[in-house]
């Protein structure tokens, strides 16, 4: 079954025009990607994503301080929103950076840049979970979670803990699950790959003349799409060479995708369209570069689509099985993985697969009533069928 979107190529062979009047052929180019994500120019290392991993790493602090009950609003609220030179963190370079989580989720140009409304709504909303965390399921730590109740529900024979809202929730997961898309997947595909951004202002031209920007060894173009690059492997320990499973987001799920058999090759597929691309942008050979942004596109975009089902359906079968607090986990992830569907972008358009009002909808009808407590297992099937056909593979492929 599957092997749905693969298509890619470690080479790309471009022959120019030959004339029949003199028959001389033109030579022919091929643009070579390297065996490792290194690209250098007069022997200094031209790739650069620090921000990048500035805040995942931002990002991190903020999903485990949700599980510490002894936070407050406001504590959680700084390590989302934080201001250069709070200690908000426990590393002292978070603390003295310039930069935040907050201002990065749903800010990729071309599906916020005109339309700062839902850019706004997107974040108050998870201001409101991460508020929530604090303000009705901390004060609930210790108590039985019920309907309508929030608290904690332990997985059948003495597993895991969960802590809920009063729809059975877990805010934590909610709010990890969506920096997946609402961080990392909008600032890769919708910002830093976007030809808005790679070929903004003068950076063809200087791109094809070598013109760096200052101080630094990199055109303008190689760092946008390093930047792109950093929010996917910039907390590897060797990020020329990732291993995968080195953050607890975009990182780690796509290799959950790719140990899936159904959907084997997603990872090498996004990998090396990185590399190809890159060294497509080093050769001045602009549609290579394009190519490989579908790629990416198509593949970066199916992870939370393959997670959103798997946990939908995880959710379903520990519902049957009676086991309240696996399925309220799944669920609570598959949420968060839904959210995540309106920043993806179908390869060769200006569109998500899914728009923030199809998922808002997904969200409603989740939790609606007591939420989690009442969902029924024909609302599980509905949605995951209709995310699953949108992205062409089969429920069961997600299971």
């Amino acid at each position: 079954m599957r092997k749905i979107l693969l298509g890619l190529a470690i080479t790309s062979t471009l022959l120019t025009s030959c004339s029949s009047d003199d028959e001389v052929n033109n030579p022919t180019i091929t643009v070579e990607a390297p065996a490792t994500y290194k690209f250098t120019r007069d022997g200094n290392s031209t790739v650069d994503f620090n921000g990048q991993t500035t805040r995942i790493k931002m990002a991190m602090e903020l999903r485990s301080a949700l599980k510490d009950n002894t936070k407050s609003a406001a504590e959680l609220q700084a390590l989302f929103s934080h201001r250069e030179g709070d200690i908000d963190f426990s590393d002292a370079e978070l603390n003295a950076s310039k930069k935040n989580v907050r201002n990065k989720v749903a800010a990729s140009k071309d599906l916020f840049g005109a339309n700062t409304t839902l850019s706004n709504e997107i974040k108050s909303l998870m201001d409101s979970w991460i508020e929530q965390q604090a303000t009705t399921v901390f004060p609930n730590w210790e108590m039985t979670a019920t309907a309508g109740s929030a608290g904690q529900l332990q997985q059948a024979g003495g597993g895991a803990v969960r802590y809920v809202n009063g729809k059975g929730l877990e805010l934590d997961q909610a709010v990890a699950k969506t920096l997946i898309g609402g961080l990392m997947t909008d600032q890769m595909l919708n910002n830093y790959l976007s030809t808005s951004v790679l070929d903004e202002a003068s950076n063809i031209q200087n791109n094809d003349n070598a013109i760096v920007e200052s101080g630094k060894f990199y055109t303008t173009m190689e760092h946008k799409w390093d930047e792109a690059y950093g929010y996917l492997y910039g907390n590897e320990v060797d990020p020329a060479v990732p291993v995968l499973g080195a953050d607890s987001f975009l990182n780690t799920y796509l290799n959950q995708v790719d140990a899936d058999a159904d959907f084997a090759g997603t990872a090498a597929a996004v990998y090396d369209a990185f590399k190809l691309g890159r060294a497509a942008i080093v050769a001045k050979n602009y549609d290579l570069r394009d190519e490989q942004v579908a790629i990416i596109r198509k593949n970066v975009s199916l992870v939370p689509a393959v997670r959103a089902v798997h946990y939908l359906q995880e959710g379903k079968l520990s519902m049957a099985a009676g086991d309240t607090a696996k399925a309220f986990h799944a669920l609570s992830e598959a949420l968060g993985f839904i959210n995540s569907l309106q920043f993806t972008r179908q390869p060769n358009t200006n569109s998500p697969y899914f728009t923030n009002a199809e998922v808002t909808a997904f969200m409603d009808t989740l939790l609606a009533e007591n939420g989690f407590w009442d969902v029924t297992p024909e609302t599980l099937d509905s949605i995951s069928g209709t995310i699953a056909s949108k992205f062409g593979f089969p429920v069961a492929a997600a299971n």
